[in-house]
């Protein structure tokens, strides 16, 4: 995906400024976004603006076609690439790049939409050198793969696509992994294609999910990578074929430059141009496995915590005191923020989230006790019968893992969690009677 080349483009410290924006203001948004959900339901996204029209006219004679995959971009709605379908005409000297994935940050209530998952993204149709030009400057790789097509498959593609440039046709529903900027452009030369693409690539797999395709192309951002994992439910955790994993730019290339069409099994895009060179932090192959990491850093803490707790001195049971009234916040606000998104959103991808059983929204009424600890006062009852309800739910996760129905990929979330929930909840019941 990316922002309309010209009209959108906007400097890295204005990103920078605005993800620090929405770092400290989520609690207040939340919020927003739960009374506009309530208030607004009907609320629609505004008309596409004229800029949507393609200038560009498509020839009686056949154009050529060719898929253009750039790299992943320094911006954190860059890391997963792009890809656009490129028109040439060669009695015109014209060359048209149909961009989906456009969105725009200044349109009416965008974040609230985001939100609620109700995006409304556009195709546009751009001159090809202004993009190239752009996508240079950020150092981002750019390659090439002229299409194999005949000629009325190639005329019939360049006419869907001046089509659904136009204003009335160019907004689209978004989703992250079925409906972005690589999948339309999967859909529309499958549909020139009769079918064919998604016949050879249904069914075929490597074994990857959306999960493991998102987190590792977002580990160059590891503390929003960690975020979007916290937020994707059992949905991201199937395991995909090579039709679905085509919501990732570079992926659709692969699948081109291997897909055979013709009665004479001739290759879709075999013939791959390097346009520019990458700049960019490339993503690994697979994300990090955080499973022995979290469990040494989860066993650290749950000993430590333990332990401090134990200690007679005032200041060191306030500072545990402290730290355990920062968690419990957290988990509390995490587990609102996953229930918003599962019961009041139409993000399905984080719907049903096991991660629930960690951040715990029954964490809130632990609060009081820990203020209570910071003066000194001993935990009451309910305190601690809601602490080791939190303990008893934490542990049905990690338990749950052995279950068919429970088969989200969050082992390293609860290894991590569940030692601290526990040293907290030993810290309550020590200090009953002090």
């Amino acid at each position: 995906m990316r922002l309309r080349s010209r009209e959108w483009r906007v400097g890295k410290w204005e990103w920078e400024r605005r993800r620090l924006l929405v770092l400290i203001a989520f609690p207040c948004l939340l919020c927003l976004c739960v009374l506009t959900l309530i208030g607004d339901a009907k609320a629609q996204a505004p008309d596409a603006p004229a800029f949507n029209h393609s200038p560009f006219p498509i020839p009686d004679s056949p154009p050529t076609v060719s898929l253009l995959t750039v790299g992943p971009g320094a911006i954190f709605f860059e890391r997963f690439g792009h890809n656009a379908l490129v028109v040439r005409d060669a009695a015109q000297g014209t060359a048209i790049a149909y961009n989906y994935g456009i969105f725009d940050f200044g349109e009416d209530d965008f974040l609230l939409n985001f939100a609620r998952g109700r995006m409304m993204y556009r195709l546009v149709a751009d001159d090809l050198d202004d993009d190239l030009d752009m996508y240079r400057e950020e150092g981002r790789g750019i390659t090439e793969q002229p299409l194999d097509l005949a000629p009325d498959q190639a005329r019939e593609l360049a006419r869907f696509l001046e089509w659904n440039a136009r204003p009335e046709n160019a907004r689209y529903r978004y989703d992250y992994f079925t409906a972005n900027c690589s999948t339309r452009v999967r859909d529309a030369l499958d549909r020139a294609l009769g079918g064919a693409l998604h016949a050879q690539t249904e069914g075929r797999s490597r074994g990857y999910t959306y999960r493991l395709d998102a987190l590792r192309l977002m580990a160059p951002e590891p503390w929003l990578m960690l975020v979007i994992d916290l937020g994707l439910g059992p949905y991201a955790d199937r395991r995909i074929d090579f039709w679905e994993e085509s919501f990732v730019p570079a992926t659709l290339g692969d699948v081109v430059a291997r897909a055979r069409v013709g009665a004479d099994g001739s290759m879709l895009g075999a013939q791959v141009e390097r346009v520019a060179q990458n700049h960019v932090e490339e993503p690994p192959a697979l994300p990090p496995d955080l499973r022995w990491p979290f469990l040494g850093l989860g066993i650290a803490c749950g000993v430590a915590l333990g332990w401090l707790g134990t200690r007679p001195s005032r200041g060191v049971r306030a500072g545990v005191a402290a730290f355990a009234l920062v968690f419990e916040l957290a988990c509390a606000l995490g587990g609102a923020a996953l229930l918003f998104l599962w019961l009041a959103t139409e993000h399905r991808s984080a719907w049903r989230n096991e991660n629930l059983f960690l951040l715990d929204p029954l964490c809130l009424l632990l609060i009081p006790a820990w203020f209570g600890m910071l003066r000194g006062r001993a935990a009451r009852r309910f305190a601690r019968t809601v602490a080791w309800c939190v303990v008893a739910i934490a542990a049905f996760a990690l338990g749950s893992k052995i279950l068919p129905w429970f088969e989200q990929a969050n082992l390293h979330w609860i290894v991590l969690l569940l030692p601290i929930h526990l040293a907290l909840a030993l810290v309550l019941q020590r200090r009953a009677t002090s």
